[in-house]
């Protein structure tokens, strides 16, 4: 896997970078951001720890900054090198959402602990999307009563807060009791599973959505959607760009997909692990 990563920086480029720049670019990205294929096999196996390793022609895969990868649940290792073996003759780092995630929670660039990502994550909670209103035009004033109230009305029950919306530039204010309680239940998450749900928040630019999201209270489509409604709003009145729009939109739902998936096989791994530790 060496070999992989030192082909990775020949275009002056890490492989971090590869994988980060498709939120920057469309599809035609240019051929110095794409590599060949150099592998033909991928493989899975148990290492020390009982971790799971991913290979590349019996070479262990490797993170951007040099450490083995291994991850704790078998589903999750069997998904990334299903990322990789669905390669075809180009690699494009940049759909690998699984394995970037996995090389963020291993390598941690940032050096933040779990704390640190509870804190930035409560931050969306001040902007939420489905908090915010608009007081015209009419016909959208509506769609976002009859979408969003019903989420927000489902989260309120489910953890026994307030939250509420407003239409003022400020937004709504957030009961200290409402932080308090998500943030003890961000507490109940690992590591892992708190950089997978932090990257779900990110896309749809929620906590509430995703919140709903890994309860299975929304699926992808109608999580990605509600993010979406004042766009999808304009969208129906005014017509879309071509394909850029339905481009965009399934980028949206392909990430937030494999953020979601992420914490729910990371939480599994963690769970499975405390079970055995106690017994």
């Amino acid at each position: 896997m060496e070999m992989c990563l030192v082909a990775a920086h020949d275009d002056g480029l890490s492989m971090n970078g590869l994988q980060n720049v498709h939120a920057q670019l469309s599809m035609a990205l240019p051929i110095s951001l794409k590599r060949k294929k150099f592998y033909q096999d991928v493989s899975i196996s148990q290492g020390e720890g009982g971790l799971f390793e991913v290979s590349l022609d019996r070479r262990k895969l490797k993170t951007p900054g040099g450490k083995l990868f291994a991850v704790a649940s078998e589903p999750l290792a069997i998904a990334v090198a299903t990322e990789w073996d669905s390669q075809k003759d180009t690699l494009k780092f940049y759909t690998m959402h699984l394995t970037t995630l996995c090389n963020t929670a291993i390598d941690n660039p940032t050096q933040r602990n779990k704390e640190q990502i509870i804190t930035a994550t409560l931050k969306y909670l001040e902007t939420d999307t489905v908090c915010y209103r608009v007081e015209e035009p009419q016909g959208l004033v509506e769609l976002q009563k009859n979408e969003w109230d019903p989420v927000i009305q489902w989260i309120e029950k489910r953890y026994d807060v307030e939250i509420g919306s407003s239409s003022s530039i400020a937004g709504p204010t957030i009961p200290q009791k409402t932080r308090d309680t998500f943030s003890q239940h961000l507490a109940s998450y690992g590591f892992w599973a708190l950089t997978g749900l932090e990257f779900v928040i990110t896309q749809l630019k929620s906590v509430v959505l995703p919140f709903a999201l890994i309860d299975r209270h929304l699926t992808v489509e109608k999580a990605v959607l509600l993010s979406r409604l004042e766009e999808e709003y304009q969208i129906q009145r005014w017509g879309s760009v071509e394909w850029a729009h339905d481009y965009d939109c399934q980028e949206l739902r392909s990430r937030t997909a494999a953020g979601t998936l992420f914490v729910h096989l990371c939480s599994e791994a963690s769970t499975i692990k405390q079970k055995l530790l106690q017994g």
